[in-house]
């Protein structure tokens, strides 16, 4: 018998996260999920009466393609990706994979090389089209949330369907502060940090581009970061694992950058001029979400946290800055994790990871819940 949350999943991305209608064509990427999960997305697709074009991949079998991949390669699957995508009103992608690691080998020449030549198919799904990402539940995913599968398996399932309808209309009034703001002050254990937000503008993330979702995003002005910030969660990007991660900036640029692997670090923060910049700042809130997984998906969503990004910037909050990294780095400002403090323009937004402002209360976890 098929698992009853898989439909109740199924109809959130149909119906909330995607908004599909009658008509909509819909591409469905899906990567090392059970066939039973990929039915049920396919039935309520075709339910509202949306066209459903499903692509089923494995990650070990994508690990070969990029180990020996080069440009002429590369630049033929953007361009037959890029077609595909153009014929979709929407997208939803189902990431599963049962080695998190599964890249770890791959070249980082032909990681980069890769990005970059997909670089335009990203950009088009991401501002073209209405779609929602997010990992599936495996036994690689448990050990790293250091779980049992069972577990880590209710916790997904309640994550991934909770109201995101009521954190919505408690994301407002921070929306609000965020696109009025202008100087952002990050404080806590190894980090000072001070940039600029102005005229950037805010976006709430509320389950219908990421699930599990729960945060609101900006960006800062390209040259005005300055200082240093030690992430305190461990971030895992192109197959490497990387902690303790700091980055000094000077006017908006990485001058320093070090780590665990501080020399891989370094050669993914040279991809493109680009990855030395930033392309994102958020504050996260989910109230489910309390630890590191290392899975950036649900990682950056944790209550109490923020993340910043060095790479591109997303076209809803933009400042100019193009690269084929995007990556998202992120620290946990709550009491046991050293605590930490935030500042829009000199008044105390967040303290040890909880709201502070009286209208900005709805979003700490007990009200969320």
């Amino acid at each position: 018998m098929t698992d009853p949350r898989y439909k109740k999943l199924a109809r959130l991305l149909v119906e909330y996260s995607t908004e599909l209608k009658k008509g909509d064509q819909v591409l469905l990427d899906m990567i090392d999920v059970p066939d039973e999960f990929s039915i049920e997305l396919m039935r309520a697709v075709r339910a509202v009466g949306a066209i459903p074009l499903i692509e089923v991949r494995h990650t070990r079998v994508s690990r070969e393609l990029l180990r020996d991949t080069s440009a002429r390669h590369a630049r033929l699957v953007c361009h037959l990706e890029l077609f595909r995508m153009k014929k979709m009103q929407a997208y939803i992608a189902i990431r599963g994979s049962d080695n998190a690691s599964e890249n770890a080998d791959v070249p980082s020449d032909k990681m980069a090389l890769y990005s970059k030549a997909i670089r335009p198919l990203v950009n088009w799904r991401v501002n073209k089209t209405r779609w929602c990402v997010l990992r599936w539940p495996t036994p690689s995913m448990a050990q790293a949330a250091a779980m049992s599968t069972e577990a880590f398996e209710n916790l997904y399932f309640e994550v991934c369907t909770m109201d995101y309808r009521k954190m919505a209309r408690a994301m407002l009034p921070l929306v609000r502060r965020m696109k009025k703001a202008d100087r952002v002050l990050i404080q806590g254990p190894g980090t000072d940090l001070a940039f600029s937000i102005k005229g950037i503008g805010a976006k709430m993330c509320k389950g219908d581009r990421n699930i599990p979702d729960g945060e609101v995003f900006s960006c800062p002005v390209k040259n005005s970061i300055n200082g240093g910030i030690q992430f305190n969660t461990p971030t895992l990007y192109a197959g490497t694992k990387f902690e303790n991660v700091y980055l000094e900036f000077k006017d908006g640029k990485v001058v320093e950058a070090r780590s665990n692997n501080t020399r891989r670090l370094n050669q993914i923060l040279d991809t493109d001029p680009g990855a030395r910049y930033t392309g994102e700042f958020s504050l996260g809130f989910n109230p489910y979400i309390l630890n590191p997984m290392c899975d950036i998906l649900f990682d950056e969503k944790i209550a109490g946290s923020l993340h910043l990004t060095p790479g591109q910037a997303y076209v809803d909050c933009d400042n100019g800055n193009r690269s084929a990294v995007h990556w998202d780095m992120v620290l946990i400002q709550r009491p046991e994790w050293g605590g930490g403090r935030i500042w829009f323009d000199d008044e105390l937004i967040r303290r040890d990871g909880m709201f502070v402002p009286k209208d900005l209360k709805a979003l700490n976890p007990a009200n969320l819940k």
